[in-house]
């Protein structure tokens, strides 16, 4: 069901689910690349979701036509589901393919963060600031 409003992009939230990233996989993100860039392809946030949930996204599309990418994004949007994470909260796939609602897509990670927090006591990595 399409949104009728476009949420605003907060640079900062985007900041901080950036720097969260970068700790959980141990990498920094392309120098220079913006945040949706990054995020793109769903190559980064498949990563994440196998060192949340080792497993959870059982092969990832490192390159490929842009379809082969989108169904990274399909996959991680999946492995949210199974972690825990409300259908509701996740964005649809053109809030990042097509650029569409970055901000919907930092709100899925806040509601992966909440997920950790109040779900995955296991987790003892870096967690996201949700409160």
């Amino acid at each position: 069901m399409p949104r009728p409003v476009l949420c605003k992009r907060d640079a900062g939230q985007e900041q901080e689910i950036q720097l969260w990233i970068e700790a959980i996989l141990g990498e920094k993100f392309p120098p220079n690349m913006p945040f949706e860039d990054v995020l793109k392809d769903g190559v980064v946030l498949c990563r994440v979701m196998n060192k949340l949930a080792p497993g959870s996204v059982a092969k990832i599309n490192e390159t490929g036509p842009s379809f082969k990418m989108m169904e990274n994004v399909n996959k991680f949007q999946d492995a949210l589901v199974k972690y825990g994470v409300d259908k509701k909260d996740i964005f649809q796939t053109n809030d990042l393919s097509e650029k569409k609602d970055i901000s919907n897509v930092a709100n899925t990670m806040f509601a992966l963060g909440r997920a950790i927090v109040h779900k995955h006591p296991e987790w003892t990595g870096p967690t996201l600031n949700v409160e």
